[in-house]
């Protein structure tokens, strides 16, 4: 059985996709069409630069989902045909949903749009922030974060894999927990780079925002099951994946679980459209796992050979 993966923020990079676009018209028309539902020259910035405007989260979440289908388009698969499940990280959960056909292209790049903005204004820039703990596992993070919390909002955002775990809530309550995590045996623990504490109650904000804007949004049943963020189970219902998209917003990244349940599920390759990001952390979870990650076109020839 074959999972099709899907990267989330952090993936982003100038030069992005620009490869691929010179050799396939497929993925010139996806971000040509990226483009045109969010009325900016989304690619340019992809291809060009400046690296701190792609990095805006209003930009890189649309941004990933680009690259991600149009790498899937480029390769010509179906992919109906070839996978059993379909499963992204955070935003890459909505690139999964429009590979699978339950949102189409514009649509996703308009979702994702707003969603970046709505994250980005939920929080004032600065009173946020998320931290990586490194060596620990999730029931030691849960007790990082809750020792840290002192009546803050400090609470596990993403469970990646065995070795990282990734907190997310105010900074300070976030900065109180780096030295905490040391004592309770984390190899490291640092600070991200990221502008807003995602997958934390903060977000309620823009979790309201989501809803409203999925609330209108058009979702057909996927055309193969997605494992969910925050369920780690699998979903092929519209109006369920709705509810789970808002519920994202606030709630953990269940990574690990979803790998270790795809792969309980009889999941023996994995494949990662558009970085090379998810397929270690998929290695650390299921160790016997065949794992691929496909971003250029050398790769998407090397995948014909696999699949």
């Amino acid at each position: 059985m074959r999972a099709f993966l899907f990267p989330g923020q952090g993936s982003q990079a100038v030069g992005m996709g620009k490869v691929l676009a010179e050799a396939s018209a497929a993925a010139r028309d996806v971000f040509g069409e990226v483009d045109e539902a969010l009325k900016q020259k989304l690619s340019l910035l992809m291809a060009e630069g400046p690296q701190e405007e792609l990095t805006l989260t209003e930009n890189a979440q649309p941004a990933i989902m680009a690259n991600a289908i149009a790498t899937l388009r480029a390769s010509g698969i179906d992919l109906a045909a070839k996978a059993n499940f379909v499963a992204g990280h955070s935003l890459g959960e909505y690139s999964a949903l429009c590979a699978a056909g339950t949102f189409d292209l514009a649509t996703t790049a308009r979702l994702l749009k707003r969603r970046g903005q709505a994250m980005q204004a939920a929080v004032p820039v600065g009173q946020g922030a998320m931290a990586a703990i490194l060596g620990a596992d999730l029931a030691t993070a849960q007790v990082i974060a809750e020792t840290a919390a002192e009546g803050q909002v400090c609470t596990v955002a993403n469970d990646n894999d065995p070795s990282q775990v990734v907190i997310s809530g105010h900074r300070e309550a976030v900065e109180r927990a780096l030295p905490i995590a040391k004592e309770k045996g984390a190899k490291r623990a640092i600070l991200l780079p990221v502008s807003a504490p995602f997958h934390c109650a903060l977000m309620q904000p823009a979790a309201d925002a989501m809803a409203e804007a999925l609330g209108e949004a058009s979702l057909r049943d996927p055309s193969v099951p997605l494992y969910a963020n925050v369920t780690a189970a699998p979903v092929e219902e519209a109006g369920e994946i709705r509810q789970l998209l808002v519920a994202q917003v606030t709630g953990m990244v269940r990574w690990r679980e979803s790998v270790a349940a795809m792969t309980d599920a009889g999941v023996t390759q994995f494949v990662e459209l558009g970085a090379k990001v998810l397929g270690p952390m998929v290695k650390r979870i299921s160790p016997d796992a065949s794992v691929i990650s496909v971003v250029t076109p050398d790769d998407i020839d090397a995948l014909f050979k696999e699949i």
